[in-house]
């Protein structure tokens, strides 16, 4: 079947064809006058000679040589030819050329989506690393209190009660050192450590008092107890309790457990630190307690 319609195909466009060369052909010949019949015998032979060759021309190898030049009995063609010549341009797309034109569009479509990659999402601005966060400056050591109050700041809750401080040198010093503890603990408050350092400032205080007879937290030089130890390159010292005339370690606590300004240091929990002098002579003793952090 598809051969049987391809052969009338193939014989309509011949036809076709032939048509139009005889019609090119005659159409030559009318406006150039070599029509035999139009013109003198001169035209007549330049018609012989001249028309044919461009019919052969015209129809060339792919007309198969069927176009002969049209004699003198086929002008009734003429008008047959352009009213065939009309209608030949609509069946002229044949459906063997529409066909492809109509194939091809959907290959035309682009197809950016195979192949150009897809191209990744804007990157979000690279945002730079976060700075190190500088360590907090340290804090600075408060400002020394008045003398024999505690510190100001409060500091966190106590830790458990720590194990018992080592015994002190036996003399009047441990003893109050021991008494301090006691005292501490029926207050619920862990013990104090003895200090050399903070001893060695309360022993120098308690002899200046006596050499230069004079009884105050502050030297006639102006120094506070928190002065004097910064001077002795200690930084910790928090309170201070002084005492003169007491006879012994208990008498001189018993006086200070009396005083609620000394009964306030010697219970501060947040003291960790004791450092106990002692100075005899005419008039005395002279007692000196300086607490620590």
């Amino acid at each position: 079947m598809p051969r049987r319609a391809a052969a009338p195909s193939r014989l309509l466009r011949m036809v076709l064809l032939l048509t139009v060369v005889a019609a090119v052909v005659l159409t030559v010949a009318l406006y150039g006058g070599s029509l035999p019949g139009l013109g003198d015998t001169a035209g007549s032979s330049d018609v012989d000679r001249g028309a044919a060759p461009p019919a052969a021309a015209a129809g060339g190898a792919a007309t198969t040589g069927r176009a002969p030049v049209p004699s003198p009995d086929t002008p009734a063609e003429v008008p047959a030819t352009t009213t065939a010549a009309a209608p030949t341009e609509s069946p002229a797309p044949s459906p063997a050329a529409a066909g492809p034109t109509s194939t091809p569009a959907p290959s035309v479509q682009p197809e950016p989506a195979r192949g150009a990659p897809v191209p990744p999402p804007a990157a979000a601005a690279a945002v730079p690393p976060p700075a190190a966060v500088p360590p907090p400056p340290a804090r600075a050591a408060l400002p020394p209190p008045v003398p024999a109050a505690p510190p100001p700041a409060a500091r966190a809750a106590p830790a458990p009660p720590a194990p018992a401080a080592p015994a002190a040198a036996p003399g009047p010093e441990g003893q109050v050192l021991a008494l301090v503890n006691a005292e501490r603990t029926s207050a619920g408050c862990a013990p104090v450590s003895a200090d050399a350092g903070l001893a060695a400032v309360a022993r120098a205080h308690s002899a200046d008092m006596r050499d230069r007879g004079y009884f105050d937290h502050v030297t006639p030089e102006g120094l506070d107890p928190f002065a004097r130890a910064r001077a002795a390159g200690i930084g910790y010292a928090r309170a201070e309790n002084i005492a003169s005339g007491q006879p012994d370690a208990a008498a001189v606590m018993a006086a200070w457990m009396s005083s609620p300004g000394h009964r306030q240091n010697i219970l501060n929990c947040q003291l960790r630190t004791l450092g106990v002098g002692v100075a005899t002579g005419s008039g005395g003793p002279w007692w000196t307690q300086l607490f620590g952090a």
